[in-house]
């Protein structure tokens, strides 16, 4: 779900090495800082997939990762700003909280449909209420962390806060995920009456009424 530590690095590289490259380029007064930023940035996001590869990551993942840079890049490359380079990021992280509220609200939260998958149980777990209310108040701790980061973020955009913004989109990666695992991970075993079997055996309807 989270990619691991190895993950984490792969997302903050291109972060860096953009903000790093557009700070000497407008230092130094380079005709197109933000080309030569967006140009480094893409390059280094080739080279972390390159690695990837080479140690056996699942290609669609790697791609899906250098695509995102690569979006990003052409973004900023576009309007000539070096701020937009953090503009999918920002419209991801909302478009998230709203689909994240949404499952919630009907029922099929997302977090549990990953981890029923990640599980291999499918979606066996909407047939126990204490499951599907468990993992529907765990749910919310992850639409906070994306309006966590959207309230961080989005001032600092309109501010062109290009440096503030790289250090808070990787102060709020992988830390702040590691907290939400944690958190979402205690409400959803508060949430579990006692007896209960655990994310591994969802009980029936019917079973968990009799407490069986």
């Amino acid at each position: 779900m989270l990619g691991g530590r190895g993950g984490a690095v792969d997302a903050s590289v291109p972060v860096v090495v953009f903000v790093v490259a557009w700070l000497v380029a407008d230092a130094l007064r380079a005709p197109s800082a933000v080309g030569w930023a967006a140009a480094v940035a893409v390059l280094g996001g080739a080279v972390v997939a390159a690695v990837r590869l080479g140690t056996g990551t699942r290609p669609r993942a790697v791609i899906f990762g250098l695509l995102g840079v690569a979006v990003a890049a052409l973004v900023a490359l576009y309007t000539g700003r070096a701020v937009d380079f953090f503009l999918v990021q920002l419209v991801s992280n909302a478009a998230s909280a709203l689909a994240w509220t949404v499952s919630i609200v009907i029922r099929w939260p997302l977090l549990g449909l990953v981890v029923g998958a990640a599980l291999g149980q499918g979606v066996r777990w909407r047939r126990d209420p204490d499951l599907l209310r468990g993992y529907r108040r765990a749910s919310w701790v992850w639409v906070g962390q994306y309006v966590l980061r959207v309230a961080v973020f989005l001032p600092l955009y309109f501010a062109d806060a290009v440096a503030a913004l790289g250090i808070a989109r990787i102060g709020l990666t992988w830390p702040l995920i590691v907290v939400c695992v944690a958190l979402s991970w205690r409400v959803l075993r508060r949430t579990l009456p006692p007896g209960h079997p655990g994310l591994r055996h969802p009980r029936a309807a019917a079973a968990a009424r009799d407490g069986r």
